[in-house]
């Protein structure tokens, strides 16, 4: 374990996509392992008195040798260390499967041949894993042409057969097995990282209709309570701001109003510039819709009281309410939305526009759902664009 945090730690130094480091993770511990065992298998082959498979084996571990020390002290070496090893290990098994008598004699040699193309290919070395498996076949086809003109099987000791064939049919179901689960592994890790980027921009309902129906998505609800919140005057105060400060700064804040959406068990619409959208009572209607986005607003502007001066400047909020019924769905193929349609919509958005500093401003429908809740001030009537002369609300945060 020590040595494959070593090696993760290591290659994290020319990479940070996780998969790729698991990839190179694949085929660096086996390679070690192969080391250490093609040395093993060099002295069986020499004490048994087949000092020819010795060679071939001791050359083979040299290259593994070689090319490990070269992706462990040069990462970004460690494609070309995983191929080289995997030729390598082509050619020694052919010259291993030739030298004991061909197909007569068994077919254990050849096994690697199959694996090592497969090894490289889960590596992430996609085009240099063809590569491999064409050699792999031109092997296989070499084996095939060359084994009729081969010499009588060689006589392996019975008890060297045993362990060989044995440590080869382990091996390679173990080998299969750890790919296998390394595979469904990545898999897994990518699922959850797409669910994770497809709930950032859906709400869970919704992102799960979306994987399993590519029809419109489209829900009218009958009552839902939309907020609008927009800082005051924030493009003069950013007209000549640093762009990392004002990206700095909005993702500050909105990130803490996304916090308290959460705990309210609220919906972020959307962001548009400095403008903030919330919605409560969908996609999963609840009763007290009204009454957790209004007190979301309370929450916005106690952290507005919190926050800093920006730039030597007060920073101030409106925010507007409005409940009724939309209508919500997924719009586009590409980078979607979930948004809402609707006069009530409309109206929220003209609730702050038209609104106060620091204050909520609501329609006559969310002061009357929330009477004896909350003290509201009614203001005098003004003109909201395409509604006429309107009496409004307006809730202030307590002192």
């Amino acid at each position: 374990m020590r040595l494959f945090r070593a090696l993760e730690k290591r290659l994290r130094t020319i990479a940070d996509d996780d998969t790729y480091i698991r990839q190179l993770l694949i085929s660096y511990v086996p390679a070690i392992f192969t080391t250490l065992f093609g040395l093993v298998w060099t002295i069986l082959f020499f004490a048994a008195g087949l000092p020819l498979l010795g060679r071939i084996l001791a050359a083979y571990s040299l290259v593994c040798l070689l090319a490990t020390v070269l992706a462990m002290t040069r990462p970004r070496f460690g494609p070309v260390a995983i191929v080289s090893l995997a030729l390598a290990g082509i050619v020694s098994n052919l010259l291993a499967h030739l030298t004991v008598g061909g197909f007569a004699a068994g077919i254990w040699f050849l096994l690697w041949v199959v694996i090592l193309p497969l090894s490289v290919y889960l590596s992430g070395a996609r085009r240099q894993g063809v590569l491999v498996l064409a050699v792999a076949l031109l092997a296989v086809v070499a084996a095939v042409v060359l084994d009729p003109r081969l010499d009588a099987p060689l006589a392996l000791p019975e008890w060297l057969l045993l362990i060989h064939n044995g440590f080869v049919l382990s091996a390679s179901v173990l080998i299969l097995f750890l790919w296998g689960v390394t595979v469904i592994q990545q898999l897994d890790v990518a699922r959850r990282r797409a669910d994770a980027l497809l709930l950032n921009v859906l709400p869970a309902p919704v992102a799960d209709r979306l994987k399993h129906d590519t029809s419109t998505i489209a829900d009218g609800f009958d009552e839902v309570t939309v907020l609008f919140a927009d800082i005051v005057n924030f493009t003069t105060m950013s007209a000549d701001t640093d762009p990392v400060d004002v990206v700095n700064f909005l993702n500050d804040l909105f990130s803490q109003f996304d916090d308290l959406v959460e705990a309210r068990g609220l919906e972020k619409i959307k962001t548009i510039g400095d403008a903030y959208m919330v919605a409560g009572g969908l996609p999963t209607p609840r009763p007290d819709h009204c009454e957790a986005v209004v007190a979301f607003g309370l929450d916005m502007l106690d952290v507005i009281k919190r926050c800093k001066a920006w730039h030597g400047q007060t920073v101030h909020m409106r925010i507007g309410v409005n409940t009724g019924p939309v209508v919500a769905g997924v719009i586009g193929r590409r980078k979607f939305i979930y948004d809402l349609w609707g006069d009530t919509v409309n109206t929220a958005s003209r609730m702050e526009s038209n609104g106060l500093v620091d204050v909520i401003q609501v329609t006559q429908v969310v002061r009357d759902r929330l009477a004896g809740k909350y003290v509201f001030e009614e203001r005098l009537p003004i003109t909201i664009k395409g509604k006429g002369e309107m009496v409004t609300y307006v809730l202030r945060p307590e002192l």
